[in-house]
């Protein structure tokens, strides 16, 4: 499924236009602890996080992650989205909470 299509589905926020919204997504992973997602997060996933300082990028970046999703409607730093779009790393943002969260992207991504 496409970044765009969840997007689409569930009414996320693009905080980063329309940057990777054509990028495929096949998994997703939920932590806000940096060292948990870099030993586990699949590539190509979406990542369900309540930070939002710089070091997310990196961690999206070594992990090849498609589209960092913040819950709660927690806004990061205008230069986190700055450097999001120059490194072409999505930043979503939803009012619902990690947990609904992870369960929509879960039910989208293993439907069929």
């Amino acid at each position: 499924m496409t970044l765009g299509k969840l997007v689409e589905l569930f009414g996320f926020e693009s905080l980063t236009g329309d940057v990777n919204l054509s990028s495929q997504v096949t998994s997703g992973y939920t932590s806000d602890l940096l060292s948990d997602v870099i030993a586990n997060a699949p590539e190509h996933s979406v990542w369900i996080t309540v930070q939002r300082h710089i070091n997310i990028l990196g961690v999206a970046k070594l992990k090849e992650i498609v589209a960092i999703i913040i819950p709660r409607k927690l806004q990061p730093e205008p230069e986190v989205i700055q450097k999001a779009k120059d490194e072409q790393i999505a930043i979503l943002r939803d009012h619902r909470s990690a947990f609904e969260i992870s369960g929509l992207v879960y039910s989208a991504l293993t439907k069929g």
